[in-house]
């Protein structure tokens, strides 16, 4: 019956005659102290690039290693890193070795073991010697790509819990989508035609539906989303909160900038006339989908830290390159340590009411976000009643991809009291729905004296008596 108990009320299930009775108490308030430590939190922050290769005889694939991954988290507080697949062999071939495709599966079997995630992207060819880069430039054409995609599916979804999100790909050098052999001009790649528009639309719709429903991909212009999705630029193009999280291609699209800061259009990445016409509409999108990237240029006085951090916020940037451009992050000096702050989201309790009465517990929460984003993957939201002997589990409704940036949400939920008598602590826990074991993957809040590292769980500083 214990065991048929706890689980229940794991679930928040519990009938009124199995619950124990709460403690009638007076509702208790607790206020709660912001703190300005730099700590770790998934999916946000700074990230390290990593790549690999694959060449035509085998070589270049440099495996991902464990203690690197668990220094990043655990010196640098940083949890994720950038993953570039380059599949220079299979450019030119229509099947994926399984030896390749088991050496992927390997690297996030070592981000999942190290605590990290990974922001994946896949590529055929970086640049040749001299600039402009020479053609031909070594991508693959539209056919052979959906089929590549068709086989890497079963890697993503085997590891949807490790994979952050996957940035478009594929297309030109890098991935990036210009200096293509198939998908534009090669001679002039700005010149892309209607069929290279539905070629890449292919692709990106490849992409989304070898993911899982609730991860989303980026694209490196804004563009490219309005273009193949047929939106206009500006903040009428852009994601509602109505659309937000439908499942719809435009709801699972968001940006990757990297070359911001860069130039007045930061090396051609708006496109529209004038250029804010394009940021209006990542503004407005970057509310329910993720912005990201990295610096590539010093620009000042754009690239300084009082334009760069203004356009961070305004476009809600989730996380930037630690590695690149070094000159650029220098030049932001001690701000640096805001910008690890700030990048994504940043909860913080400021209040707390606990009521108990009648078998129910009543908490009534207002958390802050204090970061430039808010979470774009799920989390749950669990409340949790905690003893030395006993810890039960209930899942309550609340939505933190909805806890935007600058904004204070309020939270009320009534509950069954825990089926056990005692004294019982009450957390807050924000885990990872397909990691909810891994208490590394769970949202710390920025809170004086809260955190659980144990655990994961986020101390409300409150107690209820049971029975």
């Amino acid at each position: 019956m214990r065991r048929l108990l706890t689980a229940l009320a794991a679930i928040g299930l519990l009938l009124p005659t199995q619950a124990a009775m709460a403690h009638e108490a007076p509702a208790t308030t607790r206020t709660y102290t912001t703190s300005d430590e730099v700590f770790a939190n998934p999916e946000r922050g700074f990230y390290h690039h990593t790549e690999t290769h694959y060449k035509a005889d085998d070589t270049g694939y440099v495996p991902l290693d464990v203690t690197t991954l668990r220094n990043f988290r655990t010196q640098e507080h940083i949890t994720q890193i950038l993953r570039v697949f380059y599949l220079e062999k299979f450019a030119s071939r229509d099947v994926i070795d399984k030896q390749y495709l088991d050496l992927v599966r390997a690297d996030f079997r070592t981000a999942r073991a190290a605590g990290v995630k990974v922001i994946v992207r896949f590529a055929y060819a970086l640049p040749g010697a001299g600039w402009p880069p020479p053609t031909p430039y070594g991508d693959a054409p539209v056919a052979r790509v959906v089929k590549h995609i068709q086989q890497l599916t079963p890697v993503l979804r085997q590891n949807a819990d490790v994979i952050e999100l996957v940035q478009s790909g594929f297309v030109g050098l890098w991935g990036e989508g210009y200096y293509t052999d198939h998908f534009s001009n090669p001679q002039d790649p700005s010149q892309v035609s209607d069929q290279n528009w539905a070629d890449r639309k292919a692709v990106t719709d490849a992409l989304l539906r070898a993911l899982p429903k609730d991860r989303m991909i980026q694209v490196r212009t804004p563009y490219m989303k309005q273009r193949m999705y047929d939106v206009p630029t500006g903040t009428e193009g852009a994601l509602t909160a109505e659309q937000a999280y439908d499942g719809s291609p435009l709801a699972r699209i968001g940006h990757h900038n990297d070359c911001f800061l860069a130039s007045p259009d930061d090396f051609g990445t708006y496109l529209s006339d004038p250029v804010e016409l394009d940021k209006d509409f990542v503004a407005q999108d970057t509310n329910y989908v993720p912005e990201g990237g990295e610096t590539c240029a010093v620009n000042p006085p754009r690239s300084e830290w009082e334009s760069a951090s203004a356009e961070m916020a305004r476009l809600h940037f989730s996380y930037l390159n630690t590695d690149y451009n070094k000159d650029v992050l220098g030049s932001w000096g001690t701000n640096i340590e805001v910008a690890k702050q700030k990048l994504g989201y940043r909860f913080a309790l400021t209040e707390s009411t606990v009521t108990s009465r009648r078998g129910k517990v009543e908490v009534a929460l207002q958390v802050r976000n204090d970061g430039w984003a808010a979470p774009y993957n799920p989390h749950q939201v669990q409340l949790i009643f905690q003893n030395a002997k006993h810890t039960f589990k209930i899942n309550v409704p609340a939505d933190p991809r909805r806890w935007g940036s600058g904004t204070t949400t309020n939270l009320n939920w009534k509950v069954a009291a825990p089926p056990v008598p005692g004294k019982y602590r009450v957390l807050l826990n924000l885990p990872d729905p397909l990691l909810s074991s891994r208490p590394e993957y769970s949202i710390r809040l920025a809170n004086v004296g809260t955190w659980q590292s144990s655990t994961g769980y986020n101390d409300l500083q409150q107690t209820v008596t049971i029975g």
